[in-house]
């Protein structure tokens, strides 16, 4: 038995997010029917993290095991021949059998784009939010400072999730100016359902000047969903990296 690791790069824009689901398009269920047509069976593929519908990644890891021989190089060009264009392996290796990509996880690297300006950018509107309103920068940085650290996120995790241990470490949240874009750089160990794009929507309504800079704080005092701003929506967001231990 072997364990291989994979890089993956993906659009989300055309998939019900990565999880496997039965009658819906998702980037887990395309690498698990590529690896089948490769290898003829059907390895159960495991991946960092969920990203939801719409939500992009350029450094999504993976792993699956097989008994297969085939080389490395081989596999990994088959695999990409047997996507579709909107997903790519970018890298493959093979890694130590008890390699497990969400639990073996230090960090994971969210990078939110926004583009401001009157008119929306043609080429790249399936990757940013287009917004067409001032934004002060240096409020909402000031803001993000409020946020970094260990604290109880639940204000800031979308309805739905079940889970009960809402306390999470950001260890960066910055706002960058790339051109007409915001950049949100997010960094953290993990994240609750959505976090990311209601950290973001928090963020905007300080940055359009709906609220002061230290209403930040407030919402993460407040434990509660309803305190915070709008999730952003998920074709901004994009998982950039996961990090992992030296040699893993």
């Amino acid at each position: 038995m072997r364990c291989i690791r994979m890089t993956v790069a993906y659009d989300g824009t055309n998939y019900h997010g990565w999880q496997e689901q039965p009658g819906q398009a998702t980037v887990q269920g395309a690498l698990v029917q590529a690896l089948a047509t490769v290898l003829g069976e059907r390895p159960a593929v495991e991946g960092a993290g969920r990203t939801d519908a719409g939500v992009h990644a350029l450094g999504q890891v993976a792993a699956f095991k097989t008994e297969h021989a085939i080389g490395v190089d081989r596999l990994h060009a088959a695999v990409n021949s047997c996507l579709p264009p909107d997903i790519a392996v970018t890298g493959m290796r093979e890694v130590a059998l008890g390699f497990r990509p969400s639990l073996a996880a230090v960090s994971k690297h969210y990078r939110y784009r926004i583009y401001r300006g009157p008119v929306r950018p043609v080429f790249e509107a399936r990757y940013v939010w287009h917004w067409y309103r001032p934004l002060a920068v240096e409020p909402m940085r000031q803001a993000a400072r409020l946020l970094v650290g260990r604290h109880d996120f639940k204000s800031f995790e979308g309805r739905g999730s079940a889970r009960q241990d809402t306390v999470r470490e950001v260890t960066r949240l910055d706002v960058v100016e790339a051109g007409p874009e915001l950049h949100f750089e997010v960094e953290g160990n993990r994240f609750l359902y959505r976090m990311v794009r209601s950290l973001v929507g928090t963020l905007t309504e300080v940055g359009r000047g709906h609220r002061p800079v230290e209403w930040a704080a407030e919402v993460l005092a407040a434990r509660d969903r309803m305190a915070a701003g709008p999730t952003a929506p998920p074709h901004g967001l994009c998982l950039v990296e996961v990090r992992y231990p030296p040699g893993m």
